[in-house]
């Protein structure tokens, strides 16, 4: 087997094992509910920074579109494919990342879970690297590949930025001066620059900077209505929102006129 045939391989059974991982996280095969693993400490009421529950259903926008990428990218004419080359071993890494993520979570380690959260967004980012480096060659390719990986970069950055504040939690550092009202605020500021940050460097890639305001705007919904009510956090989480979206909406007219 060459080298190729072997990427393409690894990147479909590994698009395979992600799925039976999140199947696994949501509670199936025995599995304990992402949301009450770890003691709860990654439910959606776990900090004020944690989106709602029905955000998480993007994911089965971005496992859907991991198996249909991995099937894709399984084809002769992409055996060869220079971007392929490029990014395919990044692909199938972060894959394995995100099923490795669920496993330290249904073990308990929520620091561990940061670790392997940290390992997956860097890869995400080389991933949109790698992908800007050799443009797309067709709609397709947009959509199952630049439009995946941008959404699954998104919601990554949203979730590791939860993923860090879950974990602080539970080591119970007190209020850290600020309190933590104030220190969600500060987050989601972050995560606004953050998102500014993407739109300005990718020219307005719409994927990564929807997934991103898809999760603040349910961050901003779940203290609204949620057990973990903040009518501070709420509104700024919503702005934050707008911002991940107008920011890339804007940058992308600029970029076509």
């Amino acid at each position: 087997m060459n080298r190729d045939l072997t990427r393409q391989v690894s990147v479909l059974v590994l698009a395979v094992v992600a799925i039976f991982g999140a199947a696994w996280g949501a509670g199936a095969f025995g599995g304990t509910p992402t949301s009450e693993a770890a003691d709860g400490a990654l439910s959606a009421s776990a900090t004020p920074v944690a989106p709602g529950t029905t955000a998480f259903s993007i994911w089965s926008v971005i496992y859907l579109g991991l198996i249909a990428y991995a099937v894709w990218q399984a084809l002769p004419a992409q055996r060869e494919s220079a971007r392929q080359r490029s990014m395919g071993w990044l692909a199938a890494v972060s894959m394995l990342l995100n099923a490795g993520w669920l496993l330290v979570v249904q073990a308990g380690s929520v620091w561990a879970s940061v670790v392997v959260m940290a390992a997956l967004l860097t890869t995400l980012v080389m991933i949109l690297e790698r992908m800007r480096a050799t443009p797309s060659s067709s709609l397709v390719e947009t959509v199952l590949v630049d439009g995946t990986f941008g959404l699954y970069l998104g919601w990554v950055t949203v979730a590791a930025i939860a993923n860090v504040t879950a974990a602080l939690k539970t080591a119970e550092p007190g209020d850290l001066g600020l309190g933590a009202t104030a220190w969600s605020v500060v987050l989601l500021v972050v995560a606004a620059l953050i998102s500014v940050g993407f739109a300005v460097h990718t020219g307005g890639r719409l994927a990564i900077n929807l997934a991103m305001a898809w999760g603040l705007a349910w961050i901003a919904v779940a203290r609204w209505e949620g057990p973990l009510e903040d009518s501070t956090v709420a509104p700024v989480a919503a702005a934050a929102a707008a911002v991940a979206l107008l920011s890339a909406v804007v940058v992308r007219l600029r970029h076509r006129a």
